[in-house]
């Protein structure tokens, strides 16, 4: 079976000549179906870089990506498209939810870009997902009457909805306490254990790398080190 993740020799370029900024200097990655991956490193080490790209938001300058045993790195801008919106489902800092819709609605929002979906079965999806962050009770409430940690859950709902086998997670508890952080992780966890989702996240907490099975440190557009937690 293919890795869920494999890069061969992966760069990332910015700019030209004597102003080319080298983001990414040749990263060698695989990450199996399953594994829960923290990547961590100081700023400008390339770590936001790699995510992008793995996400399928930006396209490497040289070197290979696979997906799930496809190379994308040469996809086309709306097969790229079909691939975020099908197999990838992800987790920003700043939440980005829609100021005036309510919970369920945010949930759906994925869906309503997919032909043949009604939308009772859309709501019943969302629900679904809304319940499996504990999140069921505040259906109807708008990001203003949530907290930032059940922000949170509702955008990690929001990703679980078109049932991807991956997720990445760019600073999701960045905006939080360490009380809500705490929360949301183990809501990662907990997918990653109990539906064997595999978790890509990029963090700058060791607390928050802590939860994850194998931790990867990047410096300076390299991939520094790469060790499984010991439990």
């Amino acid at each position: 079976m293919p890795a869920v993740i494999e890069t061969r020799d992966l760069t990332k370029a910015y700019g030209e000549g004597p102003h080319m900024v080298l983001a990414l200097r040749g990263a060698n990655l695989r990450i199996e179906e399953g594994e829960f991956v923290a990547i961590t490193g100081p700023s400008g080490s390339g770590k936001s870089t790699l995510m992008n790209i793995l996400g399928c938001l930006d396209v490497p300058t040289s070197g290979f990506y696979y997906l799930s045993g496809v190379e994308v790195s040469q996809l086309t801008d709306d097969e790229l498209a079909g691939i975020r919106s099908e197999k990838i489902g992800f987790v920003f800092q700043s939440f980005n939810l829609l100021p005036r819709l309510a919970a369920l609605g945010q949930v759906e929002l994925p869906l309503l870009y997919r032909r043949g979906e009604h939308g009772a079965h859309r709501r019943e999806l969302a629900l679904a997902a809304l319940r499996a962050v504990d999140m069921g009770h505040r259906l109807s409430h708008r990001p203003t009457e949530l907290s930032g940690g059940e922000q949170q859950r509702v955008a990690i709902a929001r990703a679980l909805i078109t049932n991807p086998r991956l997720i990445l997670a760019d600073e999701p508890t960045g905006n939080l306490d360490t009380r809500s952080s705490h929360e949301v992780m183990d809501i990662f966890a907990r997918l990653n254990a109990e539906e064997g989702i595999t978790i890509f996240l990029v963090t700058h907490e060791d607390f928050i790398a802590a939860y994850a099975r194998r931790h990867i440190r990047m410096r300076d557009g390299l991939i520094e080190a790469d060790e499984l937690a010991v439990r």
